[in-house]
């Protein structure tokens, strides 16, 4: 092992761009919208997680309109990019933004990430509703 590959490893990018975020097989292997739960928990309950496998990590925000470009911009320099939605805008005049990136998921940098996301979202009027992680589902089927 090389020390390039740790440093990737302690960044969570070993084997992110195998995983195609947009693939029809993701399934949401963890969530936590409650902010006084620590990642760690909702990863220890998460039976279907795999976490040495790269996962699409998704952080669910609310901002003004205004504001999301510029959002999506500054989250754009850390590996994320907006995620396709279908939802409409909240009823407290915020725009849902959802901002994903693949990486391998485990609790430190998930709660970092969290963190992050909910700062930017603050700096910005507003809010980080929480996060998700989505990785392929597989069959249970043994050869």
């Amino acid at each position: 092992m090389t020390p390039r590959w740790w440093w990737r490893r302690l960044r969570g990018q070993v084997g992110s761009a195998a995983l195609n975020p947009d693939a029809a097989d993701l399934v949401v292997v963890a969530t936590s919208f409650d902010d006084a739960e620590a990642c760690s928990a909702v990863l220890a309950r998460a039976t279907a997680w795999q976490p040495d496998a790269p996962a699409v990590l998704r952080h669910h925000l609310r901002v003004p309109a205004e504001q999301v470009e510029r959002v999506c911009a500054i989250a754009a320099q850390d590996g994320y990019a907006p995620a396709e939605q279908s939802e409409a805008a909240g009823s407290d005049d915020l725009a849902p933004v959802i901002l994903q990136r693949v990486q391998v998921l485990d609790a430190l940098h998930c709660s970092q990430e969290r963190s992050r996301m909910a700062g930017l979202a603050q700096r910005h009027d507003g809010t980080a509703d929480g996060w998700d992680a989505l990785q392929p589902g597989h069959t249970t089927e043994q050869q």
